[in-house]
């Protein structure tokens, strides 16, 4: 056995570099394992390589946010929440902005700034860092810690720690590291994972009506997912069309509730509502007005008075008008199935799209095995989870990174209180 750490953090991602180098700055000998070649790499490419780092929003609302259970989180809110975190990486060089939506950006819109502020903030407090070295499993003695088996280029071995915290992420973007392997760790140590699944997900729709609208953008419009016939939720926003289906801002929010209720065989649909600002009745006076005013162009030509391009093939086919047909021409039914495909463009919902595009993982380990005010598990002694390996995961706005910071600080500060 090598010489024994106080700590021992595993991933080098978002709560991984927040629990070393908080451990660290109290004091503790820290190393911090990376199976990659680099720290951060899946925090490099968060929000198009712009990384949406938190959210400004009150805690109360920043709660409503997260899922499946945001009280398991507030301990931790409170040791280290959104103000902390900009407060850090502006004291390390990296300028915040605070955009549309309380969305909190780097000034400088480059996720590699937010990297470079934790790397010089980490390694100023004296964390060693060992890159490609892969942890293999853990090994525990008398019900606590004792250490972690490793593979690195120099062989296998096993390295001893006081504490090991786990933040080796879910299953999301396996390419950067988040391969899963640290709900095995963790269920082979008898831990309860809830199953990992995608969330913040693009989602695949039947029939071929998206694919015929590829790489069309709507802005403020409203979405509502129906399950068996019941309207679920809905989000009004942004979204687009893409070759197997949907995707955007308003799509990747309602995607958690979709798979889930797929993988439960709920017939799930989407219904877009395109004209959300108006009410069906007002709707409907300006298809008249328009009919009447623009009666002697055809109907190809009068559509695009109210739709992009892309869809009026779409909606000439599903209202069954002919595009060389004249506006004054058109009868109240058709006009009915105008204005019903204008407030209801509806999708079968077949499925999501693979991990390797899903922004985060929902599932984990489950927070009722873990103690909420130190992120310690009931289970084994001295050692701790943070980040998307618990059983956590949030809307997009930020919400997700600050989790993952937030339990990764409780986590180092609880490790040094156990000294």
């Amino acid at each position: 056995m090598s010489h024994k750490f106080d700590v021992m953090v595993v991933g080098a991602g978002a709560a991984g570099l927040i629990a070393a180098g908080r451990a660290a700055e109290l004091g503790a000998k820290v190393l911090l394992l990376e199976k990659m070649e680099r720290a951060g790499r899946k925090l490099l490419i968060t929000g198009k390589g712009r990384c949406n780092l938190t959210n400004d929003a009150p805690q109360s609302e920043f709660l409503k946010h997260i899922h499946p259970n945001s009280r398991f989180l507030r301990h931790a809110f409170t040791r280290f929440f959104s103000h902390d975190l900009i407060r850090l990486l502006n004291e390390n060089g990296c300028a915040t902005t605070v955009e549309r939506g309380a969305r909190v950006f780097p000034t400088s819109n480059k996720a590699a700034d937010v990297v470079a502020a934790l790397m010089q903030w980490v390694l100023r407090n004296q964390v060693e860092i060992r890159y490609r070295h892969k942890v293999e499993g853990i090994v525990l003695s008398e019900g606590g810690i004792e250490g972690l088996r490793i593979h690195s280029p120099a062989g296998s071995e096993v390295l001893r720690a006081d504490n090991i915290i786990l933040c080796t992420g879910g299953k999301s973007y396996p390419a950067t590291g988040s391969d899963g392997d640290g709900y095995r760790f963790a269920k082979t140590i008898g831990h309860t994972i809830e199953t990992p699944r995608q969330a913040l997900v693009p989602l695949e729709t039947a029939g071929d009506t998206a694919q015929r609208m590829q790489g069309l953008s709507l802005r403020n419009v409203k979405a509502v997912v129906w399950v068996d016939g019941r309207k679920a939720r809905e989000e009004f926003g942004e979204m687009s069309f893409t070759e197997f289906g949907v995707s955007g801002p308003i799509i990747l929010t309602l995607s958690r509730l979709v798979v889930d209720e797929l993988r439960n065989n709920k017939r799930v649909e989407l219904a877009v509502d395109l004209k959300p600002a108006l009410d069906e009745t007002k709707l409907d006076n300006r298809l008249v007005r328009d009919l009447q005013e623009y009666g002697k162009l055809q109907m190809d030509g009068i559509f695009r008075k109210w739709l992009p391009a892309p869809m009026i093939p779409v909606f000439l086919e599903k209202t069954g008008i002919r595009g060389g047909k004249a506006g004054h021409q058109v009868t109240a039914a058709e006009r009915r199935r105008i204005l019903l495909l204008l407030k209801d463009l509806r999708f079968n919902l077949t499925g999501c799209r693979p991990f390797k595009e899903a922004i985060i993982t929902a599932g984990g380990v489950v927070t009722t095995e873990i103690q909420a005010t130190t992120m310690e598990s009931k289970l084994v002694r001295n050692l701790y989870f943070a980040g998307e390996l618990i059983d956590l995961d949030a809307d997009t706005g930020g919400y997700n990174l600050q989790i993952a910071f937030s339990t990764g600080w409780l986590a180092a500060e609880a490790c040094m209180k156990s000294r």
